[in-house]
């Protein structure tokens, strides 16, 4: 049975790795080509980040967790980063929907100064900020707060015995206060607690001054409330999509691994993968320009299409040509005097 739920997971991990990919490469195509002006404002290079994380989470986090599941053996200090790899990508999409959160706040209550604050080049810095931020947390295990201490005492102590490394898992070298207490509660809950503030700042702004707006910017509110709506939908999406997992390792930490089922933990790590894939699909429903770039990309594909499928024609268009005029004028040769 144990094996039977390994393979379903593998399985249902490789769909989520490959709609990852692709949905997310597909956001970032919709953005740097078919909205080339729209990386001007920060909101879409804080959304290209997110994706860029979320594609991440494709290439990387769902075959690491694949291999981070005890059936590979490694070594204990490859085990050890090849874990805070995950926390790094996972503190990158935290950051990032933090940036869109305050970015939208920044845009609605101060307007006159936003345009000033928010350049081009502030924007890509704050990007940077972002990914150098979830590197310094991500990896903060390998700074000391682990349990590579106990494995490689157990480690040594049988290397005399045998050479092989133990099986790699990831809460065989991340120890479980530090994902409770400082990934948790510090890294995920506390900026998630900051943007909900944000959120709910943002809402009640725009339901006042759509009461009190004339006809004119009355659109333009409408179009932020939307967008709004859309970014907030990601947030709590990626809330639904992670907390279960942290609860779980609360319910780890506090109660035993009896606490928590084989399979309710694969559930768990499948729901906080799966987000990533979700994403752009909230893209495509919600922003309308991302759909206006989708749209785009796709006419191109299909216009690409035709016109290989046309320069294939062409050449059995011409030949087809050229042996009836030589029919004609073989057959003309033949009937003349």
């Amino acid at each position: 049975m144990a094996e039977w739920s390994w393979v379903v997971y593998t399985v249902v991990e490789v769909l989520i790795s490959v709609a990852c990919c692709l949905g997310n490469m597909l956001v970032v195509c919709a953005v740097c080509v078919g909205l080339r002006d729209s990386l001007r404002e920060p909101t879409f290079c804080f959304l290209v980040s997110l994706a860029v994380a979320d594609f991440l989470v494709g290439v990387a986090a769902v075959p690491l967790a694949v291999i981070l599941d005890g059936w590979v053996s490694l070594t204990p200090d490859l085990c050890l980063l090849l874990s805070c790899v995950v926390l790094v990508l996972t503190q990158a999409s935290v950051l990032s929907l933090l940036a869109i959160a305050v970015d939208r706040y920044l845009r609605l209550h101060i307007p006159l100064r936003y345009k000033s604050l928010a350049t081009q080049r502030r924007t890509w810095l704050a990007v940077s900020m972002c990914w150098i931020l979830s590197c310094l947390l991500g990896f903060t295990p390998l700074f000391g707060w682990n349990n590579y201490s106990p494995l490689t005492s157990d480690s040594t102590n049988a290397s005399s015995s045998s050479p092989i490394s133990p099986p790699c898992t990831f809460l065989s070298v991340i120890s479980l206060p530090f994902m409770v207490y400082y990934n948790f509660l510090g890294c995920v809950m506390a900026p998630l607690l900051v943007m909900t503030l944000l959120y709910i700042r943002i809402f009640w702004s725009l339901q006042g001054r759509l009461k009190d707006s004339c006809p004119q910017a009355r659109a333009s509110l409408l179009r932020e409330r939307r967008l709004a709506c859309s970014l907030a939908l990601v947030l709590i999406l990626f809330a639904s999509c992670w907390i279960p997992l942290h609860l779980m390792n609360c319910l780890l930490l506090f109660h035993g691994p009896q606490a928590v089922t084989r399979g309710a933990l694969y559930t768990g790590i499948l729901l906080s993968h799966a987000n990533s894939a979700i994403n752009p699909v909230v893209y495509a429903y919600r922003i309308p320009k991302i759909q206006q770039a989708y749209s785009q990309i796709w006419r191109r594909f299909l216009l690409r299409l035709n016109c290989c499928h046309g320069d294939k024609q062409v050449p059995r268009s011409i030949t087809s040509s050229l042996t009836n005029h030589t029919e004609k004028c073989g057959s003309g040769g033949k009937t003349t005097p």
